[in-house]
């Protein structure tokens, strides 16, 4: 609703009743020789994405229904989730992986992921409900390698949208905005966004400066910084934020509440938050602070949106329709079907990140709690004073205060090193089975214990993000694999080896491996038997070659017969789990379905977003002013990792998201 006290006429209230950003009112410039700044909401984003669409201001905006593309398919046909075999058991026979990575067979990189990721936390946030969902597991299953002793899984529902899920279908919230408008750096809200920028936080906005709040080291903001950290604005903290003593001495803030989930994530916020300030130094001085902090934003949004478009997207292989104009009829609300199927991409997250840097930038202590908490720690040649470390990912998990500690130039230049996990249905164990580590034994330590086959030696099943994205589903009423793929246009996988593209959906009669009686529940189906580099040649099991440059494999059955012995009919297939399984197109990293899901919605993101750099006219205008010249958008990710870092356009590669062979 209208709020009546505001003087300005675009400002609107939230439920919770945080004034959310829909014009700028004038900002006091005294010291300006011109006619004070007014900036009308038809060329500036809001926080919330309201507005966007002058026809239907509140399309793609905070807090609103995903859209919903196929029919919905829940148990009782209003809300009850959707049934089928048991996740867990699923994810044994699925998603384990044994221990054997599979590289992406086109050398991208880890930022596709983080970068994905980085989209993820702009366009997507389910609201969760107190509803409790329980996932039951079976500690007996004979393909079961980790104890536990609950026999559960426990997550919450999504919230559904108010007046549904009674009499009509249940429906799901987006609390973030559906337009890549950098809503991770700046949040979506006045209260938000003043703690985050520098000056007072006394809920008036003129007297805040263009910067973004940042420590003296430039790094982003702890929830101490200001003082209390009781006042600082709400982000997620589990595992180690959860029960480090110091952790409001840890915990960074910024305007997506995930920020501090992993190190790769934090990394690229931080990059972010740099690059807003480095645009607002280079602003004209005469100019008020909410017309420079306007600019910068404008150019973060733009470059954010040209990186995903110019770079992320093609590197994936994903092409789409050529952009021609902002079209006011397009649906840009994210579906539901892109965030709970299509965009999960959990298969893809590496193990571990690998860093290179200077031995003296790190002094011996620092190296020892490197090493204490589980990072690997390795001296190059002494002629060259490097030194690499390796930090696996269950120690890169909610550990903000690594960033500063391994240096934003390094960590950023790691993820650009070597390929990502292939993007297919296997899940690495750390991210399958034991998450937040929780030891077996409270006296065992990192050493020995950051992955590989003796990982359930070390620690207990906490819980399994394969079996989280398959009841996702199912909670959300996605529709079945097949379904799913008719609503996209494609054709129905009529058996299971045509799903998979393998010549047998049958388990092996001759192998005196495999129990012919019952092979769904022998362990063994699940070896390896063949492992090939991105050349096509033979590696053998086991060794480091197999362990750092195979990009397929061939296991003792197919993945065609193990889906067959878990689902037993074609059309009963989980959406998630039938993507995911797809052989990929030829020069993608995603099979059919997946790739059109995104297509889809990144055209329409584009399309529907009267702000999108190619026909953003306000923002093409200002940088025309002489005054501006050498500020751009049109930069490339390695571009800014150099404008925000100490390292040179010599220490990157051109495109980030391709590794360079050695």
């Amino acid at each position: 609703m209208q709020n009546p006290t505001s003087n300005c006429p675009g400002a609107i209230h939230l439920a919770s009743g945080f004034m959310v950003l829909c014009c700028i009112a004038v900002v006091a410039g005294a010291s300006e020789r011109e006619t004070p700044y007014r900036e009308s909401h038809r060329d500036l984003q809001t926080l919330d994405g309201r507005d966007n669409n002058r026809q239907n201001p509140l399309v793609g905006s905070a807090n609103t229904a995903y859209a919903r593309l196929t029919p919905a398919n829940y148990a009782d046909g209003i809300a009850a989730p959707a049934e089928g075999p048991e996740p867990r058991y699923i994810s044994n026979r699925i998603f384990e992986d044994h221990a054997q990575n599979l590289f992406s067979e086109n050398g991208v990189t880890q930022w596709a992921y983080n970068w994905g990721q980085f989209i993820d936390h702009t366009i997507g946030l389910r609201g969760s409900s107190d509803e409790a969902l329980f996932m039951a597991y079976d500690e007996s299953d004979p393909l079961e390698t980790f104890a536990h002793g609950d026999g559960e899984f426990r997550t919450t529902r999504s919230t559904a949208m108010d007046g549904t899920g009674i009499d009509t279908v249940r429906e799901q919230l987006n609390t973030v905005s559906s337009f890549i408008d950098a809503w991770a750096v700046y949040g979506g809200s006045e209260v938000r966004l003043e703690w985050l920028r520098e000056g007072p936080v006394d809920g008036d906005m003129s007297n805040n400066g263009a910067r973004l709040l940042m420590t003296s080291e430039q790094y982003l903001p702890r929830a101490i910084e200001r003082g209390d950290a009781s006042k600082a604005p709400a982000m997620e903290r589990l595992g180690n934020l959860l029960y480090a003593p110091d952790a409001d001495e840890q915990a960074i803030i910024a305007g997506d509440v995930r920020a501090n989930e992993n190190i790769a994530l934090t990394a690229v916020q931080t990059l972010f938050a740099r690059e807003h300030n480095r645009i607002v130094d280079q602003l004209p001085e005469q100019w008020s602070e909410q017309r420079k902090f306007d600019m910068a934003r404008r150019l973060v949004i733009a470059t954010q949106q040209y990186i995903t478009y110019e770079e992320f997207l093609p590197a994936l292989g994903v092409e789409l329709e050529p952009a021609r104009h902002y079209r006011a009829d397009v649906e840009t609300s994210v579906s539901n079907e892109f965030a709970t199927v299509g965009f999960r991409a959990h298969s893809m997250i590496h193990g571990e990140i690998e860093l290179q840097a200077q031995a003296g930038q790190y002094d011996e202590s620092l190296l020892g709690q490197f090493a204490e908490a589980g990072i690997e720690v390795e001296h190059g040649e002494e002629e060259s004073g490097d030194i690499e470390l390796a930090v696996p990912l269950n120690i890169a998990f909610h550990r903000p205060q690594l960033v500063a500690q391994l240096g934003l130039g390094p960590l950023l230049a790691g993820l650009g090193g070597e390929p990502q996990y292939r993007n297919d249905e296997q899940i690495d164990n750390q991210l399958r089975s034991v998450l937040f580590q929780i030891p077996a034994e409270r006296s065992t330590t990192m050493q020995g214990c950051l992955d590989g086959p003796t990982l359930n030696e070390c620690f207990i099943l906490v819980n399994d993000i394969g079996v989280l994205d398959i009841i996702r589903g199912r909670e959300h009423g996605m529709a079945s694999y097949n379904d799913m793929r008719r609503v996209y246009g494609l054709k129905e996988a009529s058996s299971f080896s045509e799903l998979t593209g393998e010549a047998s959906e049958s388990f092996p009669v001759d192998d005196p491996l495999i129990d012919p009686l019952d092979p769904i529940n022998d362990p063994d189906i699940l070896d390896f038997i063949e492992l090939r580099d991105v050349n096509g040649q033979l590696l053998e099991p086991g060794s480091e070659a197999a362990d750092t440059e195979a990009v397929s494999g061939v296991r003792r059955t197919t993945l065609a017969a193990r889906l067959k012995g878990v689902y037993g009919d074609i059309d009963r297939v989980d959406a998630f789990v039938g993507m995911v399984s797809e052989p990929h197109l030829p020069g993608s990293e995603f099979g059919e379905l997946q790739l059109a899901i995104w297509k889809r919605q990144f055209e329409v993101l584009r399309d529907g977003d009267r702000f999108f750099y190619r026909w953003n006219r306000a923002l093409r205008s200002m940088l025309d002013r002489p005054e501006l010249k050498g500020l751009t958008y049109r930069q490339t990710l390695a571009d800014v990792i150099v404008n925000n870092t100490e390292l040179e356009a010599d220490d990157l590669q051109e495109n980030m998201f391709f590794s360079v062979a050695d």
